[in-house]
């Protein structure tokens, strides 16, 4: 397991934006995946999207054309962009990393995952 740190959450009206970070101080291994998920009180925890390090990219149905995922410059660091928000947006939004060499599912299951951040709040109100 690694520690993963997750910030950028917050409230914002439909329409607007948030980044969403997550940094992991104890990456050293070239073999970890990152994938963002979130979580709700009424459904499980589900992919949102995930990188490789090749740079092949995943993205759920409601994120595609919205949300970027990329990694920041350095390569522990994962980013989320995302656009043009709408209520049902709203959620927990967690950072999560996978040790191997295997990619995420498509979509990312939550079982997968080795190390989990403490997840982040976003709040889109209509």
């Amino acid at each position: 397991q690694v520690q993963l740190v997750e910030s950028g959450g917050g409230s914002v009206q439909a329409g607007g934006s948030l980044r969403l970070s997550c940094v992991g101080p104890g990456f050293t291994s070239a073999y970890y995946r990152m994938a963002w998920f979130r979580q709700g009180p009424v459904h499980a925890r589900e992919g949102v999207a995930a990188i490789d390090s090749d740079g092949y990219t995943y993205y759920s149905d409601s994120a595609k054309g919205r949300f970027i995922v990329s990694q920041g410059n350095a390569k522990n660091n994962l980013l989320l962009q995302m656009n043009d928000l709408k209520p049902e947006d709203t959620d927990t939004y967690y950072c999560a990393a996978k040790e191997g060499t295997r990619r995420w599912s498509r979509p990312p299951e939550a079982y997968e995952a080795t190390s989990w951040g403490q997840g982040t709040q976003v709040t889109v109100s209509s």
